[in-house]
């Protein structure tokens, strides 16, 4: 449920469209839905501008898609994150028009092409072992309304496969940037441009990378002024983010 649906609801019970018992029965699980393993929040788009999102991860296919099919009742865009092809299976069977995006790992339902974001985000992996967490952050980022490009395999150990794509990313209103190993890409990438970029350290390298905590130490303490950091491996959280600075 978000303001202009809401602005709808309304309209249709004055002009006479819709009985006021209906618009009742409309608004009945706002703000919540309790389904005893799961209270879902239909009001959040309407708080935060956004729906709620899923995380998949520990979830059973038959919870993942009793969610998924609720949020579709009162959301025209929905999406989960950390997602498994049997989980898919199971939403598909209740929501027509489900997608499974397989390297972000995630479900989608988009009824909603509308662009809100002012201008293009861009995404960016250090490696390809890095294109799951960006594909991550592009599948939300679209996901939210935003025009997304994205460059991957373009990290420091060859310099100037970043260098080809620096006119593009100059004109994004907002940069991702995942990277593992020594997490160095975000702050070359925010030494170049003038605008917000979101590290996201992946758990990807060798032995000391500690499963990402090396990159998440070194984008923490990155020299570049313009450089944010989000949890490791977390591309959904980078791209909310980024959707919420596209929309100012």
């Amino acid at each position: 449920m978000t303001r202009e649906a809401l602005r709808k609801l309304f309209d249709q019970v004055r002009r006479g469209k819709l009985l006021p018992d209906e618009a009742v029965e409309r608004l009945r699980h706002m703000p919540f839905e309790d389904l005893d393993f799961a209270k879902v929040d239909h009001h959040r788009a309407l708080r935060v501008g956004m729906p709620e999102v899923i995380l998949g991860q520990g979830k059973t296919p038959r919870q993942v898609a009793e969610i998924f099919a609720r949020l579709a009742r009162h959301s025209k865009n929905v999406l989960a994150t950390r997602t498994s092809e049997e989980q898919f299976a199971a939403v598909k069977k209740k929501v027509r028009g489900a997608e499974y995006r397989s390297l972000a790992r995630a479900i989608t339902l988009r009824r909603d092409g509308k662009t809100y974001g002012k201008g293009t985000i861009a995404v960016v992996s250090a490696g390809t072992s890095d294109a799951p967490v960006a594909e991550e952050a592009v599948v939300t980022a679209e996901l939210m309304g935003n025009p997304v490009e994205h460059f991957y395999d373009v990290g420091v150990a060859g310099i100037h496969r970043l260098l080809a794509h620096r006119e593009a990313l100059t004109r994004a209103r907002v940069v991702i940037v995942c990277a593992g190993m020594e997490g160095a890409l975000p702050s070359v990438v925010g030494g170049l441009i003038g605008v917000p970029v979101i590290a996201v350290p992946t758990s990807i390298g060798y032995g000391a990378s500690f499963n990402g905590l090396a990159a998440l130490l070194g984008m923490m303490n990155s020299c570049a002024s313009n450089v944010s950091v989000v949890n490791i491996d977390n591309g959904f959280g980078a791209a909310y983010v980024a959707s919420l600075i596209n929309r100012v």
